[in-house]
Order: C-alpha cells, then sequence, then structure tokens
C-alpha cells in the first residue's frame, strides 16, 4: 500500500491517547477513549534501569506523578505503584499497552532517547510479536538508523522542530534536527512530523515526497490552517472536524 493511502495518513492520531482533566495522558484509559473514538494512539516510551520498556513521555516523574528522580533511575518495582496526576491510573509497561490495544487502532510509537542507542532492540523484541498496525518516531537520527538497519520494513518518522527557546538542547543539535540533515544518510525516513508551529518551513518543502505530520494540534483554528501543508494531525483537547 502507497503510504499516502494508509493510517499515517488517513487517521487522526490522538497524542498520548485521549486526555484530558480527567484521564492522564499514556495511560490505559487514555488509550481506551482512542479506540472507542476511532483514533490512532501516539504515545512515547522510555526505558527503565531494569530494562523494563514503559510509556510515559517525561525525563522526570515530577510533572505526572509527584515524585521526583529521573525515570531512567529506577526499575519497574520502584514506580509500578504511582499514580498518574492524581487519578487511580499507573505508568503502563509497553508490553501491557500492546495486549490492551491488539490491533484495534494503529499505534505511533515515540522512542525516547536522546542519548545511545540501545533500548531499541527492546523496543522491537515487543513489536516483532505485535499483529496490529504501527509506526515508530523520534527525534534521534540513530534511533531511526537503528531500525532501518535492524527492521527495515518498520515506518519510520522524523520528528523535528525549531526548538525555539529550548535550552536543554545544544546548538549543534538544534541546527542539523531543524534542517533534518541526517535524513538522507543516517535515518532515512518514510515520514517526517513536524512541530505544527513551524509548518510551513524551506525544510519540510524538500522532503514533499514524504508524508507530513502535524504536531500538536491543539484547536480547529490550527488544524484549519496547517491541514493544507500536512499529511495529517497528532492531536490534543479537540475533536478535529
Amino acid at each position: 500500500m502507497n503510504i499516502f493511502d494508509s493510517w499515517l495518513c488517513t487517521t487522526p492520531i490522538a497524542h498520548r491517547g485521549c486526555h484530558n482533566s480527567e484521564i492522564p495522558e499514556n495511560s490505559m484509559k487514555a488509550f481506551e477513549k482512542a479506540i472507542e473514538n476511532n483514533y490512532a494512539i501516539e504515545l512515547d516510551v522510555r526505558a527503565l534501569s531494569d530494562g523494563s520498556i514503559v510509556v510515559f513521555h517525561d525525563e522526570t516523574l515530577g510533572r505526572m506523578t509527584g515524585r521526583d528522580g529521573f525515570i531512567n533511575n529506577f526499575t519497574y518495582d520502584d514506580i509500578k505503584d504511582l499514580t498518574l496526576a492524581k487519578s487511580e491510573e499507573h505508568i503502563p509497561l509497553f508490553e501491557d499497552v500492546l495486549k490492551k490495544v491488539n490491533g484495534k487502532t494503529p499505534l505511533l510509537i515515540e522512542i525516547k532517547n536522546s542519548g545511545k542507542v540501545g533500548f531499541e532492540k527492546n523496543v522491537w523484541k515487543l513489536l516483532s510479536k505485535y499483529k496490529g498496525e504501527y509506526a515508530i518516531q523520534s527525534f534521534n537520527p540513530y534511533t531511526l538508523e537503528w531500525f532501518k538497519n535492524n527492521a527495515p520494513h518498520v515506518k519510520r518518522g522524523q520528528l523535528a522542530s525549531f526548538f525555539k527557546g529550548n535550552k536543554e538542547i545544544s546548538f549543534s543539535k538544534r541546527f542539523t534536527l531543524k534542517r533534518m540533515l541526517f535524513n538522507k544518510k543516517v535515518s532515512e525516513p518514510h515520514f517526517i512530523s513536524y512541530q505544527v508551529e513551524n509548518i510551513p518551513n524551506k525544510y519540510v518543502k524538500k522532503y514533499s515526497e514524504l508524508p507530513l505530520l502535524a504536531w500538536v494540534v491543539k484547536n480547529q483554528d490550527t488544524y484549519d490552517r496547517v491541514k493544507k501543508y500536512c499529511d495529517n494531525i497528532i492531536f490534543e483537547g479537540f475533536i478535529p472536524e
């Protein structure tokens, strides 16, 4: 199937599931809501110190759980009882999310790895047994290169942004990732995911042969502005019309 005819371009993608003030992001309940509404699901995966892969966005636990510390310093036993945003939801294991979704809707899996490539193999070990539709994406071009070399059939997307005001990323990283300079010789992505505030721009126009996803679209006005430039959206906080 032509990628432009696939779910990546035809099914709106719920950012961290369908979450709101009562349903936390990246929770089982948020994923259930997305399935109920026939949306694809975007989610984030990280590695713990024991090699477990969990679904969680932030590097640190504080915003979502109230506990201090970098999540990659903990084992799953350390964090399994923590609750998300004062709800009854917990940080889910990636393998449990795969069992829950079980092909009911497609998954767009962001691999959160800003360091050395390594835990991608643990992610692939779980995905290689999964029968549903999915694609992976990452800011890290070397993560995408790992999948290119080890699971080339998996659709992979390069995440990018202008990183305006982001002082946590070095100038050289901002320079190269903004321009997607590793696309041709390293990551060779099948699609691009670019921050909606920065669309359109001359960098995505260079890759007009690839589908363009806009993230994160948070209202109808933004969607109306950007939809003529992109092939699909990753959205939250509203129902796209």
